[in-house]
Parts: C-alpha cells; structure tokens; sequence
C-alpha cells in the first residue's frame, strides 16, 4: 500500500536526515530572506519601497545607484572575458613557456581580498580631489585626472583585475578539452586557423564563457569593497554602498529595500547564466583514444607575449602586494621622499604619529581582530564542512525513483545554492532583520560573535556542499553495504567509512570557505560590533577614516593568510589543471 510505503521511506535514516537538514537550511537561507522581504512590507517599509522607487529621492537612492552598478558589472564582465579568456588561450593553445608560473600568479588575484586591490589602487593614483593624503605619482608630481584616481574606471578596473582570474580558469579548462585530432583534421582540409577556432574551439568553450562573463558581472553589481573605497569620497554610489549607507544611518527599511533590490539583480543575472549555458549543446570531446595536444607556434612572437603576459600576471597578483607593504613602511603616506618606518608595523603608542595608535602587532584592537578573524574563520570552515560532508552523503544516498526522496534531493540543491544568488551586503542585512531583534525565548544575536558564525555558514553553504558532494560522490555505496550488513547504522557509517574516505576533500573545501570568510567584507560589515572586531572591517574603518598605513598593513596580513590557506587548498586537491601536463 502507498501508506506502508511512505511510512518505510520515512523511517530510512538517510531519509530522516534529510530532512533534518532541510530544516536547518531553511532556517539558515529561507528564514533570513523571507524576514529581510517581509520586513519591507510593513508599513515602514511600504513607505521605503515609495520612497526608494518613485519618491522625490528616488533617483538617488535606486536610479543612480543601479545605473552605476550595472554600468560596473558590464565592464567587470567584458574585461573579466577579454582577459581571462585570452589568456587561457596563450597558456593552453600556444607554446609560451612558464605555463605552470603563469596559471598560478593569474589565480592569485581571485584569492586576493578586493579590497586589497583597491588600496593597492589607491596607492599609487589617489589624488587631491577629496583633500588629504595622496597616491605616489601625485607626491611624485604626476598629475593623475580625476577619472583615474575615482568613480567607476578604477573601481571597474580593480573588480577586472580580481575577477579575470575567474574566467580565465573556466576557459583553460574547456580549451583543455578540445580534441586536437579534430583541429588538425580541418587544418589538414584547408581551414583557416579563424575558421578553427570559429568552429571547433568556440563551440567548445562559449559555455565556460557565458558563465565567466555573467558570474564577473554579477559579482561586480553587488561588489561592496572596491566602491567603497574608490568611489564613496567621491559620491559615486552603487547598490550595494547605498544599501550599507542607508543601514547605517538609520534608514533601515531603506537599506532592506535597497538589499532585496540588489538580491533580485543578482537572482536574475545568475539564473540568465544557468539557462544560457544550460541550453548550449554538449560536444564530445573526451574519447578513448589517447592524443598528444598541438600548440600553436608562437615563433618570432613568443618573447614579446610572453613578457606580455608575465606582465599581466605580475601587475595583478605581485605588484598589489609590494605596493601595500611598502606604503604600510612609509612615513608619510603616500611619499617616498618622506622615508620608512616599522611604525605602523611594530612601534609603540607615539602622540606624534597616527594621533598616538601603537602598530598592528602592539595595537590590542588589531591584535584581538586577529584572534577573533582566525576563530571566525576555523569556526565557520569546521561548521560548514560538517553541514557540507552530511548534504553531501544525503544528495548523493537519496534515491531519484522515489518521488519523495527525489524531492528532498532537490529542495536540498535548491536551498544550498540560494545563498549564491544573495550578495554579501544584502546576506548581512537579511541576518539583521531576522535575528536583529528577540525571537520568543531566543535573545537577539546582533553584536554577537554567533551570528557572525550562522552568517558565515550560510554564505559559504554553496562551496561547502559541493566540495560535501563531490567528496562523497567518489565513494562507492558498495562500501556501506557491507558495512550495513554487519550492523553498523548510520552514524558509525558516517564517522567510521565516509568521512575517513572523503577527508581529503572535505578539508580542501574547509579550507576555502576559511580563505572566503578571513578575506570578506560584503557579509560582515554590516555586522561587526566593536565586541566583535575582524581585520577586513577594521581595513575598510583604517582606510576610511585615512589610517593608510595601518590598513594597508592589516591588508598585507590578510592577504598572507588567504594566499598561505589557498596553497594549503591547491596541494590537497592536486593536479585539476590538465592544460599544464606536456603530452
């Protein structure tokens, strides 16, 4: 009987805890969306969604602002494209040489913070526009034109320079795939290298493009770092600082209208991607026959790329570093004439500099905004890692013939991927909502370091339950069976069989979720309290409020972590990048 039937399934443990776990993202993903919706449509917020959208200041608070974002995702996308993709294609189609140099320095930058960009940026171009310290061509005596130094060619050029790294790994890896026995066929009938590529490498590789291409432009829409730092002295607001700044200032309902605004940008470009690439046909590429892959000659212009693209490469993964570190030892910011100091490093509290703050590694704030970034970071990366392995086992277990399971499985994808259509800005104000105020006999979490955890794990669900699935996937069920018909439940399944066997990847997953929590900006600033100091918070405040040299410090030292944690992750994954293998 159906009755009989559903009461089985439900009393299967992998069942049982599926749902258990769709109670727990519910409560992670849909409860804080739904309270951050519901909270504008109460008569506070009605009044903000007139204000915001036909209301006398209407065009600054959403024309503008959306205008601007677009017009920066637009051209974060195109040149993420441009460049990326074209170097893809010199380090797998072409024979330049220091592939394995290159590859690695072009993904430095996508590992880098955004906002470690900007400063770097701002270091060298700031002007006197908005009075106060300026950038070392301008102490140099360069004059450095107002676009330049802000507005939305800087910002724009800054998101390119860390999102290109993205759109260059999806492409090597779909020109990895194409058959050079089939471009040596249509070379050998007299096809033009043009018509190659227009026909036999394009079709391969504009999936892997659309997706770099829309994924660019919607991280550059809802990016918080970079216009916060190149384009509020100037006014020039997006999204993403509109809603930040109306939060923060007492405009709350304001601020939620902004953020669902910006969730639904981000909801519709991310979902054009999925369908576009959805509806590109697949190619076989991959056969059983073993080919040695043909590169093309560069000849005569194998130096000039290859420094080209060395410079590329060094421009937007070395350079930015240097930069922050030698502007964190000067003594005037901005001015090489005006000598180095540890000061801001190692120096004790001094009235005459820095209005008296002692450097980074003597300033107890900073000090303890280290010690509480690596808590946040080991603790969501544990906790997401833990959610991730069960979704992981649970999505893979689930038996797709059952309607119900089938269900489950779905709801469980659904949900895990929805924080990836929520910015980081809107994710925190969403939090805020929820859990801003007491629930029942549950205390409010705002300015508490748990609500910064929950965040956290809710943002990086979608890395963790990927690295969850693929982890589990690899592990055959003919192993649990076995173990199954010894006695062994679910649990001692878990513990003894599955994560053993999948920790490899799990811990390569844990890894990148801590690198994304110590380097993020967007998800906690609205959060952050003083009883609860991070280090890429207190950059964006140094910065802010003119501190160059101590946010450019803290800046150095997030980005050690999240270099040092991100080759930790590329050693414990392997060798995934088949275009630098000589065969």
């Amino acid at each position: 009987m159906p009755s009989d039937t559903l009461k089985r399934t439900l009393r299967d443990p992998v069942v049982l805890l599926a749902l258990g776990l769709l109670a727990v993202l519910a409560v992670l993903v849909l409860v804080p969306v739904a309270g951050l919706v519901s909270s504008t449509l109460r008569p506070e917020g009605l009044d903000a969604w007139r204000d915001v959208l036909t209301g006398r200041l209407a065009p600054a608070l959403l024309h503008e602002p959306l205008l601007n974002s677009l017009l920066v995702g637009a051209v974060t996308a195109i040149g993420a494209v441009v460049i990326g993709g074209g170097l893809a294609w010199v380090v797998v189609m072409t024979d330049v040489p220091l592939r394995r140099t290159i590859t690695f320095l072009a993904s430095v930058p996508f590992a880098l913070p955004s906002f470690a960009l900007a400063l770097a940026w701002e270091s060298v171009f700031r002007n006197d526009l908005v009075g106060g310290r300026v950038g070392l061509l301008t102490d140099l005596g360069l004059t450095v034109p107002d676009w330049l130094a802000w507005g939305p060619v800087p910002v724009s050029a800054t998101l390119i320079a860390h999102y290109y790294s993205l759109s260059f790994l999806l492409t090597a890896a779909a020109l990895a795939t194409v058959n050079s026995e089939l471009v040596e066929a249509a070379e050998l009938t007299g096809a033009s290298r043009l018509r190659v590529a227009r026909s036999i490498a394009l079709p391969v590789v504009l999936p892997a493009v659309i997706s770099g291409a829309l994924l660019a432009f919607a991280e550059g829409v809802s990016n918080f770092a970079a216009p916060a730092v190149l384009g509020l002295p100037v006014r020039f607001h997006t999204l993403s600082t509109r809603a930040y700044g109306a939060i923060t200032t007492g405009q709350t309902e304001r601020g939620y209208v902004l953020s669902v605004v910006l969730v639904v940008v981000a909801a519709i470009v991310l979902l054009v991607s999925t369908r576009l690439a959805g509806r590109r046909k697949s190619f076989a590429t991959i056969t059983g026959k073993g080919a040695r892959r043909k590169r093309v000659r560069l000849g005569a212009a194998r130096l000039p790329v290859t420094a080209a693209v060395l410079l590329l490469v060094a421009l937007t993964s070395i350079v930015p570093g240097l930069l922050l570190l030698t502007s964190s030892l000067l003594e005037r910011t901005g001015s090489f004439t005006s000598g180095f100091t540890t000061h801001f490093w190692t120096g004790a509290s001094d009235p005459s500099m820095a209005q008296g703050m002692a450097g980074i590694l003597r300033n107890p704030q900073i000090v303890s905004a280290f010690w509480t970034t690596l808590a946040l970071g080991l603790s969501v990366a544990v906790a997401a890692s833990v959610l991730g392995l069960l979704l992981g086992y649970v999505m893979t277990r689930l038996r797709p013939a059952d309607p119900l399971q089938a269900g489950l499985g779905k709801g469980l994808a659904l949900l895990s991927y929805l924080p990836f259509l929520v910015p980081g800005v809107a994710l925190g104000a969403a939090f805020i909502a929820q859990f801003g105020r007491p629930i029942g006999p549950l205390p409010a979490l705002y300015g508490t370091f748990a609500i910064l955890v929950i965040a956290g794990v809710a943002a990086t669900l979608p890395f963790a339950s990927q690295a969850g699935r693929s982890a589990v996937g690899q592990i055959s069920p003919d192993v649990e069976e076995a173990a199954t018909t010894a006695g062994a439940g679910l649990g001692r399944r878990l513990f003894s069989i599955v994560l053993p066997l999948s920790s490899r990847g799990l811990l390569a997953g844990g890894v990148l979720v801590f690198v994304n929590i110590v380097r993020d900006l967007s998800l906690l600033v609205l959060l952050v309290t003083p009883a609860t100091p991070l280090l890429s918070v207190l950059t964006y405040r140094y910065a802010s409020e003119g501190f160059t040299q101590f946010a450019n410090a803290v800046t150095v030292v997030i980005v050690v972590i999240s270099l040092a944690a991100t080759l930790f992750a590329r050693r414990l994954e392997g060798a995934s990048q088949p275009w630098l293998e000589e065969r």
